[in-house]
């Protein structure tokens, strides 16, 4: 068991992250607007998105509630979706009328290079993966 350990954080740790592009998907269900409105909390996205500016990471919104959602500076009708692609590592603050507080946090960071960086880059890529499979 131990063995097994120590060759996933080897393979974590020494194999490059290759990616040609990646879109990171997050939907805005139907009803999100009504639930909101009759008083039920529900998060949908979370806080805090993070994308690798390293694997051409591009944010894709996509609003299939009944009214229109807000997003920065686009209003996304529904039905309509949003890509949105990063050329700078840096953390970003987005006004979103479809996020319980208003506002999202977008943190694009730089492909990580060292062989520590590399691990949590996954393990944190894991976390965020099984995020949107249970909140969906």
């Amino acid at each position: 068991m131990v063995s097994i350990a120590i060759g996933v954080m080897t393979w974590a740790a020494l194999t490059p992250i290759r990616s040609e592009s990646r879109d990171v998907i997050f939907e805005i269900p139907k009803g999100t607007w009504a639930r909101r409105m009759a008083g039920n909390k529900i998060e949908i996205l979370p806080s805090t998105i993070r994308l690798t500016l390293g694997l051409k990471d591009i944010l894709v919104l996509k609003n299939m509630d009944d009214v229109p959602q807000i997003f920065g500076p686009t209003l996304m009708m529904p039905g309509q979706s949003f890509r949105l692609t990063f050329a700078v590592a840096s953390d970003y603050q987005f006004v979103c009328t479809a996020h319980a507080s208003g506002q999202m946090t977008v943190i694009v960071e730089l492909m990580p290079e060292s062989a520590w960086a590399r691990i949590w880059w996954r393990l944190r890529a894991l976390r965020q993966q099984g995020w949107r499979q249970w909140s969906a």
